[in-house]
């Protein structure tokens, strides 16, 4: 049975197997590395809640178009346009439809299978890695948070993940956008299961057939030891400092001895230093979070003071539409950066109001 439901074209649905009982999403914009545009998150939050509702949809796969990856995030061309030219209503919408279905992923009562091979960036993190138990990754898997680069903090749940991960190696991840490979995305509570690709067929057709666990403890092989839990020392001396300015103080001292030391300094003087200054405080706050929706509480009244910001719009513009990777950051340098300003991305007054969804899915 194969009856896919085609909408904007941007993902596609199936449902495969004798009897349908897998369904199966697939983003469809590999040029553009399958980013989310907000058609495809309204159109995968309804397929979900219409199969979450069929008995006969027994587990849901989740992969990517072409060979480069999953997902590379947001459409973040689409929000830069809106918030140019209404300030960003659309775009907060945009955000609130997208961290509800990250959520609702995670509330699932049917087995979700996410296949993170290639390139999981952002939101592809986000509509994948709240799937506990079930996330697969490859020889050829590369996870990252990199929004401090383009002028944003990380989101979609990840400082909720971030957070959780051991030592400091959660504010090393998003403060420079460290790519996680599949060991790393292991051990560091990104992933479940290490499958090799050339595997992920058999994977698939068996899904079909049979349930996800059993052919996933199958094809699963022993991932290899984390090359970024290996550097724990380094890192946790490092990103326990207080404030970015000492954390680079830390890295620069770290820097002779360990070439990611002086990478990771790079990273974060290359982004934006509002940004930089915000992750840290998010990720550390939902260290705190009792919960997944918690954290998205407050990654969404920080991520949209700072989504209709100058250094997001400077940031993408920089990266995407000129590519100069020359952003004029405002302010340029973290010891510029006012406390009063970072106090207030956190103020609850005046903060977006709508309710980016607590409710189940579809709602």
């Amino acid at each position: 049975m194969n009856d896919e439901v085609v909408r904007s074209g941007q993902v596609l649905f199936e449902r495969r197997g004798p009897r349908g009982q897998l369904g199966v999403i697939t983003l469809n914009r590999p040029r553009q590395l399958n980013a989310l545009s907000y058609a495809m998150i309204r159109e995968i939050t309804s397929q979900l809640a219409a199969w979450r509702q069929d008995d006969t949809v027994a587990q849901i796969l989740l992969v990517g178009a072409g060979d480069r990856g999953l997902c590379a995030g947001g459409d973040i061309l689409e929000i830069r346009e809106d918030v140019l030219a209404t300030g960003g209503k659309v775009a907060a919408e945009f955000f609130a439809s997208e961290y509800r279905l990250d959520a609702a992923t995670g509330d699932l009562d049917k087995p979700y299978i996410a296949i993170m091979d290639g390139y999981t960036f952002g939101g592809g993190v986000g509509i994948s890695a709240h799937s506990r138990g079930r996330r697969v990754v490859t020889e050829r898997s590369r996870i990252a948070m990199p929004e401090t680069a383009i002028g944003f903090s990380p989101d979609v749940g990840g400082t909720y993940l971030l957070a959780r991960m051991p030592g400091e190696t959660g504010i090393h991840a998003g403060l420079t956008g460290a790519h996680l490979d599949a060991a790393d995305a292991i051990a560091a509570g990104f992933a479940d299961h290490y499958v090799p690709a050339d595997s992920l067929g058999e994977l698939v057709s068996r899904l079909e057939v049979e349930e996800a666990d059993a052919v996933l403890a199958d094809l699963a092989r022993p991932a290899p030891e984390s090359e970024l839990l290996a550097q724990r020392a380094w890192i946790d001396q490092a990103y326990a400092a207080s404030t970015p300015l000492e954390i680079l103080a830390r890295l620069d001292e770290f820097a002779e001895e360990f070439s990611a030391a002086a990478d990771a300094a790079k990273a974060i003087r290359a982004s934006s230093p509002t940004a930089i200054t915000a992750a840290l405080e998010v990720i550390r706050r939902n260290r705190n979070a009792a919960h997944l929706r918690e954290a998205i509480d407050l990654e969404y009244l920080v991520g949209m003071r700072l989504g209709t910001g100058h250094d997001f719009l400077e940031g993408v513009r920089a990266q995407v539409v000129d590519k100069d990777r020359m952003p004029k950051w405002q302010p340029a340098a973290l010891a510029d950066v006012l406390p009063s300003e970072i106090e207030q991305l956190f103020a609850l007054e005046g903060g977006h109001v709508i309710d980016w969804g607590r409710g189940p899915l579809g709602v």
